[in-house]
């Protein structure tokens, strides 16, 4: 064995992004991160177009001086504290206790 780290099959690094258990680990991020940037994507492009498009719409008031858009610019900011929530919950349970079984493997060697 080298000093560098290689060993047969690659570094100790490839052999574990090569492992089904890493693979298996990528696909669970990408499934929650995807679609979530992508829902809210659309939601953000939704505010903006609504901004843009509909400015009466916006405009109106809710109470006071509280617009429509005020209140979805606002829930702007709560969706985005909701989807950080739900993507440490999402990261606890299912991603650090994977990540964690790889990592004691990989210093186990």
């Amino acid at each position: 064995m080298s000093t560098t780290g290689e060993r047969a099959g690659g570094t100790v690094y490839e052999q574990v992004q090569a492992s089904a258990e890493f693979a298996d680990l990528r696909r669970r991020l990408r499934r929650f991160v995807f679609p979530m940037s992508a829902i809210f994507l659309v939601w953000y492009l939704g505010y903006v177009l609504l901004a843009s498009y509909a400015p009466v719409f916006m405009g109106t008031k809710v109470a006071g001086n509280v617009t429509v858009g005020l209140v979805i610019g606002l829930l702007q900011f709560v969706s985005t504290f909701v989807i950080t929530t739900m993507y440490v919950r999402f990261a606890d349970r299912t991603l650090d206790p994977a990540a964690e079984r790889i990592r004691t493997a990989v210093e186990g060697r």
